[in-house]
């Protein structure tokens, strides 16, 4: 990526904790946001005393303005390593994710939230794991790790290695962003959502263009399947044509449905992000 990319991203309910950062929070401390009068036995802070809410009180006691504080949030990325994730025609599709993550580095550098990633294969890889951390190098430190790595070996599906990096993150409230191409079976991904069910999701769809549309030119097709190596040759007939795309809406419907019962809807990346895209995307999500 040429320079810093930024976008800008909202959580759809307040954030909890009480580390301090630029989000609507749902802990009391020293914000802008009025939540309520407290007396000032509770709270005790001279300086918010609001002496017109004391004198119409009912009973005859100091009354403080009480707010909300902005906080920080936790920020996760989840990225898939597979086999498939490193084919692409002007980049790879890791290559993709990589300039996602280092514009979401800036993008929470610049609001005060902590980073971390994790990512899998076949399995969980410990070696890309990161905890989360705030600083402006984080996300080109995490970009580099990803455009250097590679997969360890060929495999049919990612559901296991995602569900042991997920379970790192059960029962925490975060920002999580789900980056994968999705090319492997949907059926228990569900189980895997429950293990974030107290975190606000995002399912990055990462395709390439050569994935999405058949070629035009030529009638046969020589296909190298990604994850299980395999080789063959295709017959581009009409019908084979429309099979593909059939497919790719197909997934496409299916991945809208299973996220759409969650309340919300996939981010999809066709050959490069686009920033502005994805900040259009969080606006149109909470608005």
């Amino acid at each position: 990526m040429n320079g810093a990319a930024e976008f800008h991203y909202r959580l759809p309910m307040r954030a909890g904790g009480f580390r301090p950062g630029s989000h609507p929070g749902s802990s009391f401390g020293a914000g802008q946001e009025f939540a309520m009068h407290g007396r000032l036995f509770d709270y005790p802070d001279p300086r918010r005393l609001d002496l017109r809410a004391s004198l119409r009180a009912a009973r005859s006691e100091w009354l403080v303005r009480v707010h909300l504080q902005r906080a920080a949030v936790p920020v996760q990325v989840i990225v898939d390593v597979s086999a498939s994730m490193h084919f692409g025609t002007r980049q790879t599709k890791l290559q993709v994710a990589a300039d996602f993550v280092e514009a979401l580095g800036y993008s929470a550098f610049r609001v005060g939230d902590q980073l971390g990633m994790l990512a899998f294969d076949t399995h969980a890889r410990d070696d890309l794991f990161m905890p989360a951390r705030y600083g402006r190098g984080v996300g080109n430190l995490l970009a580099t790790k990803l455009r250097e790595t590679t997969s360890d070996a060929a495999g049919n599906g990612s559901l296991a290695g995602l569900r042991r990096a997920a379970s790192t993150l059960a029962g925490r409230q975060a920002l999580v962003f789900l980056v994968s191409d999705f090319h492997w079976p949907l059926v228990e991904l569900p189980t895997v959502l429950d293990l974030l069910v107290h975190a606000c999701v995002v399912p990055m769809v990462v395709w390439d263009s050569a994935e999405i549309a058949p070629p035009s030119g030529g009638l046969l097709l020589a296909v190298n399947d990604a994850e299980s190596a395999g080789q063959r040759t295709l017959w581009l007939r009409d019908s084979v044509r429309e099979r593909w795309c059939e497919a790719v809406a197909r997934r496409r419907a299916e991945l809208s449905k299973l996220f759409g019962v969650r309340g919300t809807q996939p981010f999809y990346v066709e050959s490069a992000f686009d920033p502005e895209a994805m900040s259009r995307y969080f606006l149109e999500a909470i608005a």
